[in-house]
């Protein structure tokens, strides 16, 4: 049921928003196996309940031949002794267990199963969740309604499709955020079926209700005046409607006549409304985020281009890397992204990933202010620790990284594993402490962070990639690679070039890790500099 408030003359559905979801493939697949264990259960319980329908049904099979017999001749069938006896048998005793059969209860296997495991099931705010990584992935690579609601998308292996309640869902969790722009498409998206003739428990009333508000939200009072005329069409009675019917109608009335006072009230009511087709979680730089994670960034020019090269590194003569080189990929010049090719196993790999599925929880970020890590509704995955002490495949990626980099990583960061699954992403962000963040990693002791290395341990259908839109870069993931860059310049300062954003996984699974290096320890192995910019 949806309670309505009245707002400056206009009746409008009211709901409550939700927090953020965070996405995790290995507890989605955890939920998969869930539901085919309910399926199974379920069939057995229907199963059961057809064994108990084929015994009643040939109870009434033979009663209604024996009963058809009897009713022809009353007196003379029960003067035979047999069918006296049989007859006070069957109602004294044989119909009760007849009632016993029918009020036997064969679900309580199913509904015990169903019990234990819906612990284990979303909530609404999960619900909610996937529904905004729906549309953070269509704002990201430029997807429309019907492009989603198909299922057309790239590298797709199980096709699916949504049905006009899916769509009319996704509009109304927009709503509730005051969305009104994805409320919009979404709304039109489940209109354009019902009118293809696709058969829903959702009405065409339903949709235009909330779609007419949207409309008018966003500025378009004629599109507005329009929809509530069509609705009332279909519901000549509908309460809310005929009094926006009204208001529409007077606040149309009074521009036409060129009112002064009209005129200001419209001028006020157009700058409370939301911009049409910005998204209410704008960001300066998401312009140029988002067409680097359909991959329109720049294009580095050909000159640039020339200097980036692949090479085999021995990690400055380490003995582990003379006979058996890593190889390295220049990604960009400045800041200089390194990838290393085949870095890390698949038996690694799975190691990694068995460690950290039972610890994964929602990622954190530290806080500037308080140095302590904390949740951010900018960073949507489910990550966990890795220490090198508690397994020897821990400890021997962690030696690697500083083989290959030359730094000491006694004083780095735990191992962090992440997984993102499909909306899967964390917004540009910098990894090191900006000057006006003295305390964020105060209670570490080891100074800020000087190198990130991140491991890609999986391939992804669709999206993605790692990218740098202050200069235009694009990392897309491989699995057994890594990237390495060092956040700050060698004087210590900050290097702002290097704020970065994990794309929205569009289709597949992300796994990733990565290790924060800090200050302390590299103070002879990458001595300051007496340049700033160094």
């Amino acid at each position: 049921m949806i309670w309505y408030i009245l707002i400056v003359g206009i009746l409008l559905p009211q709901s409550l928003a939700h927090p953020g979801f965070f996405t995790s493939i290995g507890q989605m697949t955890d939920l998969i196996h869930t539901e085919k264990d309910l399926v199974t259960s379920l069939k057995d319980y229907i199963k059961a309940e057809e064994d108990k329908l084929e015994q009643i049904k040939k109870w009434a099979e033979k009663l209604d031949r024996l009963t058809s017999t009897a009713t022809k001749d009353p007196e003379g069938f029960v003067g035979h002794p047999v069918n006296a006896f049989k007859l006070m048998k069957r109602l004294n005793t044989e119909w009760s267990e007849l009632e016993n059969l029918v009020l036997k209860d064969t679900s309580d296997g199913f509904i015990s199963n169903l019990t234990i495991q819906r612990q284990y099931f979303p909530n609404d705010e999960d619900q909610v969740g996937a529904a905004k990584a729906l549309l953070r992935l269509q704002d990201t690579y430029n997807l429309d309604t019907d492009t989603i609601s198909k299922g057309n998308l790239p590298g797709v292996k199980h096709k699916s499709f949504l049905t006009v309640e899916d769509c009319f869902e996704l509009g109304k969790v927009a709503y509730t955020e005051a969305d009104y722009y994805h409320t919009e498409l979404w709304m039109e998206q489940a209109l354009r079926q019902l009118d293809e003739g696709e058969v829903s428990t959702i009405d065409k009333v339903s949709v235009l209700d909330y779609l007419s508000y949207a409309v008018y939200q966003q500025g378009d009072l004629d599109k507005a005046l329009l929809l509530t005329k069509k609705l009332l069409e279909l519901d000549p009675e509908h309460q809310r409607a005929n009094g926006n019917l009204k208001y529409f109608e007077y606040i149309m009335a009074k521009e036409k006549d060129g009112n002064k006072s009209a005129s200001d009230d419209q001028s006020d009511r157009k700058t409370t409304l939301k911009k049409k087709g910005v998204a209410v979680d704008y960001l300066p730089e998401r312009q140029k985020y988002e067409m680097l994670c359909r991959g329109e960034g720049i294009k580095m020019t050909p000159r640039r281009q020339k200097k980036l090269f692949c090479r085999y590194h021995d990690g400055n003569r380490n003995p582990k890397f003379i006979l058996a080189p890593a190889k390295q990929e220049d990604e960009w010049d400045k800041p200089r992204i390194i990838r290393f090719h085949d870095i890390i196993s698949d038996a690694e790999i799975e190691i990694v990933k068995d460690l950290a599925k039972p610890r994964l929880s929602r990622a954190t970020v530290h806080d500037p202010e308080t140095g302590k890590l904390t949740t951010a509704q900018y960073r949507v995955s489910k990550s966990a620790w890795l220490s090198g002490y508690e397994n020897p495949v821990v400890s021997r990626i962690n030696m690697r990284i500083q083989d290959l980099t030359g730094l000491d990583v006694s004083t780095a960061e735990e191992l962090q594993v992440a997984n993102y699954g499909v909306g899967g992403q964390y917004e540009p962000h910098f990894d090191f402490a900006r000057k006006d963040e003295p305390d964020a990693f105060k209670e570490l002791g080891t100074g800020n962070r000087i190198a990130t290395w991140l491991f890609y341990m999986s391939d992804v259908s669709a999206g993605g990639a790692t990218v740098f839109p202050e200069v235009g870069a694009s990392v897309w993931p491989k699995k057994g690679t890594a990237v390495f860059w060092y956040n700050l310049f060698a004087s210590g300062e900050g290097d702002y070039s290097t704020r970065h954003a994990a794309c929205p996984v569009l289709v597949g699974n992300k796994w990733v890790s990565n290790k924060w290096l800090h200050e302390r320890g590299q103070e002879f192995r990458r001595p300051c500099t007496l340049s700033e910019l160094e």
